[in-house]
């Protein structure tokens, strides 16, 4: 059974910082891609980054590029997503899912596993 299992999530000041964690276990091999998505209240899931297994290419969203970085723990089977400079428009319920990267997958949002999510609420 795949299991995914995000934290890290908080409540925190505009233009501070968070780290999100994920793990994935249950899956057959190490050899997947990974993402981050977010869903705002009202609006639809978006693909916010992504990380390819096999090249390490990452992906990220127009809005986050230069504040949000996107790092893997092979060692661990972790994922991370550094968020900097935080605004209030990022406040969103932040999900990880075991997910193709590619900018067709992350732009509809598209995933194969999902964790429960992780609430990222940011203050102005």
């Amino acid at each position: 059974q795949v299991q995914v299992v995000e934290s890290g999530g908080g409540l925190v000041q505009a233009g501070g910082s968070l780290r999100l964690s994920c793990t994935a276990s249950g899956l057959a091999s190490d050899d997947y891609d990974m993402g981050w998505f977010r869903q705002a209240p009202g609006k639809e899931r978006e693909g916010v980054s992504c990380i390819s297994s096999s090249s390490g290419r990452t992906y990220y969203e127009d809005s986050v590029k230069g504040r949000f970085t996107i790092c893997r723990d092979n060692a661990k089977n972790t994922l991370y997503l550094q968020m900097n400079s935080l605004k209030p428009e990022d406040t969103a319920m932040y999900y990880c899912a075991v997910a193709g990267c590619t900018i067709t997958i992350m732009r509809r949002a598209w995933g194969n596993y999902w964790g429960q999510g992780t609430q990222v609420t940011v203050s102005s």
